[in-house]
C-alpha cells in the first residue's frame, strides 16, 4: 500500500449520521500515517458503488470506504464490477452502527489502528460471495463480502431501513426483530445445497462468508473469510417464544448446537419458495427469491 495513491469514499450519513463529523480526525490521521488520497462523499444509496466502480476504471488500485458494512459492501462491489477489478485493493475505517465485517476480518475499529493499517504491507485475498436473486427485469445479481440470506433476517433488515439513525451496534436488529417477530410467519423453502436438495419450513437461512451478523452476532462461528466456502445456517420452523429464548446464545456461537438449526458448508446455494421471499446481502435488502448464491475464491484483497 506504501506509494500508492488512493481514492477514498465516504458515507456521511454512516454511524448515525456521525461519519461527517469525524471524517476531518480520520483525514488528518491518513494524512499522518502517510496515505496519499483524493476523497468523495456520497449521496445516497448506491453511489458508493459508482464511486468504486468509476475510480477502479480510472485506475485507482487503492479504494478506501469510510463508513459501515453498507458503505463496505458497496465500495465492494464497484471494484469487483468493474473492468479492472483483479487490480485494485480495498481498505476499510469502521465508522458504521453494525461493524460486522470488520469483526469477521479481525480489524480493529480504533480510528488510529485502521488508519495505520492502510499505509502498511498487510495484504489479505477473501472470498467474495455472490447473489443472485429474482428473475426477469426484477431480478439482479449482488457480491456480499460478509454475508446474505432469506427469510427472517431479511425482514428484519428491511424494518431497520425505516428506522431513526442515531441508533448503534445491534440495537437497530433488536428492534427490527421486535417489529417483525409477532406478524412473521416461517417460510416453506426448497433449499439445495451443493446439489442436495430438500423442501422444509424455516425461520431463516444464512449464507455468510464471515462470522458476524446483525451487529455483532456470532452467526457463523466458524466461517473463515480465506476458506473457499461458504457457511450455511438453516434456521428451521422454530417458535417465536422458542427463538427468544434462544437468541442470546446467538452472541456466544452456541446457538449451533439448537436441535432446530443446522450448519453446513458449501460452495454453492439455491433457495426458492411459493411465498414472498426477500433477500438481503451484507444486511441491505436487494430484492426478492428466488435465490442462487456461489463463492468466488480469493476475489478481493484487503488491506489488514
Amino acid at each position: 500500500m506504501t506509494g500508492q495513491y488512493a481514492k477514498v469514499i465516504i458515507n456521511p450519513v454512516a454511524g448515525a449520521n456521525s461519519t461527517l463529523r469525524k471524517w476531518p480526525h480520520i483525514s488528518r490521521l491518513l494524512r499522518h500515517f502517510g496515505l496519499s488520497f483524493d476523497h468523495q462523499l456520497t449521496e445516497g444509496v448506491g453511489h458508493a458503488m459508482e464511486l468504486a466502480r468509476e475510480a477502479a476504471i480510472a485506475g485507482y488500485r487503492f479504494l478506501v470506504a469510510v463508513g459501515g458494512d453498507g458503505t463496505v459492501n458497496e465500495v465492494a462491489n464497484g471494484i469487483l464490477i468493474a473492468e479492472a477489478a483483479g487490480e485494485a485493493g480495498m481498505g476499510t475505517v469502521n465508522t458504521g452502527t453494525g461493524s460486522d465485517f470488520v469483526r469477521s476480518l479481525g480489524l480493529s475499529s480504533d480510528y488510529t489502528k485502521a488508519c495505520a493499517a492502510l499505509t502498511g504491507e498487510r495484504w489479505l485475498d477473501i472470498d467474495v460471495g455472490v447473489v443472485q436473486y429474482g428473475s426477469g427485469e426484477q431480478g439482479g445479481r449482488r457480491f456480499f463480502v460478509n454475508s446474505a440470506g432469506v427469510g427472517f433476517d431479511a425482514e428484519v433488515a428491511k424494518a431497520k431501513e425505516r428506522m431513526p439513525r442515531y441508533f448503534r451496534g445491534t440495537i437497530p436488529y433488536l428492534l427490527g426483530m421486535g417489529r417483525k417477530l409477532l406478524g412473521y410467519s416461517n417460510k416453506k423453502v426448497y433449499l439445495e445445497v451443493d446439489g442436495r436438495g430438500e423442501t422444509r419450513k424455516v425461520l431463516s437461512v444464512v449464507v455468510a462468508n464471515g462470522a458476524y451478523f446483525g451487529g455483532g452476532m456470532n452467526v457463523a462461528p466458524q466461517a473463515d473469510l480465506t476458506d473457499n466456502l461458504l457457511d450455511v445456517l438453516t434456521v428451521g420452523d422454530i417458535g417465536k417464544l422458542e427463538l427468544v429464548k434462544a437468541f442470546p446464545s446467538i452472541y456466544k456461537g452456541t446457538h449451533i448446537t439448537h436441535p432446530k438449526v443446522r450448519m453446513e458448508r458449501a460452495s454453492r446455494v439455491r433457495i426458492e419458495s411459493a411465498e414472498r421471499l426477500l433477500v438481503h446481502a451484507d444486511g441491505e435488502v436487494v430484492g426478492e427469491g428466488p435465490a442462487n448464491f456461489w463463492l468466488l475464491p480469493k476475489a478481493l484483497r484487503v488491506a489488514v
